[in-house]
C-alpha cells in the first residue's frame, strides 16, 4: 500500500465516512479505501449530540482505514457543517478627516473589527468578503484609492459555541490530529459548481438526510448560506406515521418516490410493501410531494430577493436527496426557474472500484471535494514496525498528536471555507492578549514617564523657584535673627 495518501472524514446525520486517497500527477484522484459507519442518533442534523458514541464512531472509522492502509493515521481532513451553521451580513465604516490613500492595513483594521463582532451564543468560523464600498464606488479590491469614507460589507459564517466545543472534542478526545477543518457547503461549492455558475449567480442545494444547505452565489462571491432542518428522511418519517418501519420506508422511498407529477391525477395503483401490505400510490404520491414542496419551498426562501432574479446560471442540486425522480422538475414548477441540474459527482476526475463512488449518486461528492483539498500526506508509522525495527518513515510516535503544529494564522488570510480549530482560536485569542499587556505596560511606563517628567517641569517652574527662593530667604532671616539674640 502506498506510503503517502491523504484522509478525508464527513460527520453526517446518518453516517460517518472516512475515505483515503491519492492525488496523482494528471490532477486525477485514486480513492483506496471508504469506511463508512451509522451514527444511529448520536449526530443529529448534522449536530454533535452524544460526545462518547461520536468519539467512539471517529475511532472505529480511522481503525478500519488504518488497518486497511497498513499505516498509522498521523492527521485527517475534516468537514463541519449542520443545522447549526449560519450567514450574517454586516458592516463597518472607517472615515478620515481628509482625502486618504487606502492601505492593506486599513483594510485588515476593518476585517479585525467585523471578525470581533460578538454574536450571543455563536463563534464566527468564516467571513467571506463582499464588496468594499469607497466613498460611493463598490470596489473589490480598495488599496490605493483615495478617499473620505471606507465601507467594509461582510458575511459572517457563524456556529453555535455549543456545538463548536463538542465537535473539537471528539478530535481532541480520540487524539486525532486535525490537518485542516473546513466548511463542509464551501469545500463542496468548489468542487460541483463551474466557475461559470458563480460568476452569473446561482443557487447550490445539498439534500441530505436530515438537513438541506443552500449556498447562494454571485459574481463569483458568496452571498448567502443557510441550513434548514428538512431532509429526504423526513419522507421517511412521514411514512413510520402510516405502520411502516424505517427500512421499509427507506426502500419504499428510493424504488417508487417522485419529487414531482406530471400526471394531474396520480395513479390509484397499490404499491407493495412486503408481500403482504401495500399503500395507495395516490396516497403516497401525494406524500411525497408535499414533504419536497415543503423542503424546496424553504430552499428558495433562503436566497436573498435581491439575487432572486441575478440566478442566471440556475440552481444546482446535490446531495442524497437529489436522487429521488423527478427532483429537477420538482425544483422547475416551485421556483419558476428553468435552468436546474444535479450534480452527481465532483468535477474532479476520481478513480474507485468502490460501489458508492462508482454509483455517482450525489452521497459521496462532500466527502471527495474534501478529500481534493487536501495536501499533506497523512500516513504515519507503519503497522508492522516494532520499537527496534521501526519502519523507514519520517513521522514519528511523537509526531502524532491532537494539533499539527502550525504558527497562528492570520484569520484574515484564510479563505471562507477554512475553520480555525478550537486550538487556533485559543492560540491566537492567548497572543492578543500578549499583545494587550504588553500594550498595556507599554502605555503605563509611559504614564509613568510622563509623570515623573510632569513632576520635574513643575519642580523647575518659575513659581516653583521664587518658592524655593523666598523659603531660603525666611530661613536666613530666622537664623539671623536667631545669631542677633
Amino acid at each position: 500500500m502506498s506510503k503517502e495518501f491523504i484522509v478525508a472524514i464527513e460527520l453526517g446525520s446518518s453516517k460517518i465516512i472516512g475515505v483515503a486517497g491519492r492525488k496523482n500527477i494528471d490532477g486525477s484522484i485514486t480513492v483506496l479505501k471508504v469506511v463508512k459507519e451509522p451514527t444511529h442518533g448520536c449526530i443529529r442534523k448534522g449536530v454533535v449530540y452524544n460526545i462518547d458514541k461520536t468519539e467512539a464512531l471517529l475511532k472505529e472509522v480511522v481503525n478500519k482505514l488504518s488497518t486497511s492502509l497498513g499505516y498509522e493515521i498521523k492527521c485527517v481532513y475534516v468537514g463541519a457543517g449542520g443545522q447549526s451553521i449560519r450567514s450574517v451580513r454586516n458592516v463597518i465604516n472607517k472615515t478620515f478627516d481628509t482625502e486618504t490613500v487606502i492601505t492593506d492595513e486599513m483594510v485588515d483594521e476593518l476585517m479585525d473589527s467585523n471578525r470581533n463582532m460578538q454574536y450571543p451564543d455563536h463563534t464566527i468560523i468564516g467571513q467571506a468578503t463582499q464588496e468594499y464600498k469607497v466613498d460611493q464606488q463598490y470596489q473589490l479590491d480598495p488599496v490605493g484609492i483615495q478617499c473620505t469614507k471606507l465601507e467594509g460589507n461582510f458575511l459572517n459564517i457563524l456556529w453555535r459555541k455549543t456545538f463548536d466545543r463538542k465537535f473539537n472534542k471528539c478530535f481532541q478526545d480520540t487524539g486525532i490530529a486535525i490537518a485542516e477543518l473546513y466548511l463542509s457547503p464551501l469545500v463542496l461549492a468548489e468542487s460541483v459548481l463551474t466557475e461559470s455558475e458563480r460568476r452569473n449567480g446561482c443557487m447550490l442545494v445539498d439534500i441530505g438526510a436530515d438537513t438541506t444547505t443552500v449556498a447562494t452565489y454571485y459574481r463569483n462571491l458568496l452571498r448567502h448560506l443557510a441550513v434548514i432542518p428538512l431532509g429526504s428522511n423526513n419522507i421517511n418519517k412521514d411514512l413510520t406515521n402510516l405502520q411502516i418501519d424505517e427500512a421499509e420506508a427507506e426502500e419504499l422511498k428510493l424504488k417508487y418516490a417522485s419529487a414531482y407529477n406530471e400526471e394531474q391525477e396520480p395513479s390509484n395503483t397499490l404499491l407493495s410493501i412486503d408481500g403482504e401490505r401495500s399503500i395507495s400510490a395516490k396516497d403516497f404520491t401525494s406524500l411525497v410531494e408535499c414533504r419536497m414542496e415543503e423542503i424546496i419551498r424553504n430552499a428558495w426562501f433562503q436566497v436573498p430577493q435581491e439575487y432572486t432574479d441575478k440566478l442566471l446560471g440556475g440552481i444546482i442540486i446535490t446531495g442524497g436527496g437529489s436522487n429521488i425522480e423527478n427532483i429537477d422538475k420538482a425544483f422547475q414548477y416551485h421556483t419558476k426557474k428553468n435552468k436546474v441540474r444535479i450534480a452527481h459527482t465532483v468535477n474532479q476526475t476520481i478513480d474507485s472500484n468502490h460501489p458508492d463512488i462508482k454509483a455517482q449518486d450525489g452521497t459521496m461528492n462532500t466527502i471527495l471535494a474534501l478529500l481534493s483539498k487536501g495536501d499533506l500526506n497523512c500516513a504515519g508509522r507503519e503497522l508492522n514496525s516494532t520499537l527496534f525495527t521501526p519502519a523507514h518513515n519520517e513521522t514519528t510516535e511523537d509526531e502524532i498528536g491532537n494539533e499539527i503544529p502550525r504558527e497562528p494564522r492570520n484569520p484574515n488570510t484564510l479563505t471562507p471555507e477554512v475553520i480555525q480549530t478550537e486550538a487556533e482560536r485559543a492560540q491566537i485569542e492567548a497572543e492578543k492578549k500578549r499583545k494587550e499587556e504588553e500594550e498595556r505596560e507599554r502605555l503605563e511606563e509611559l504614564r509613568r514617564k510622563e509623570e515623573e517628567e510632569r513632576k520635574k517641569r513643575k519642580e523647575n517652574s518659575f513659581i516653583n523657584r521664587l518658592k524655593k527662593r523666598f523659603g531660603k530667604l525666611v530661613k536666613d532671616i530666622m537664623e539671623e535673627e536667631k545669631d542677633s539674640n
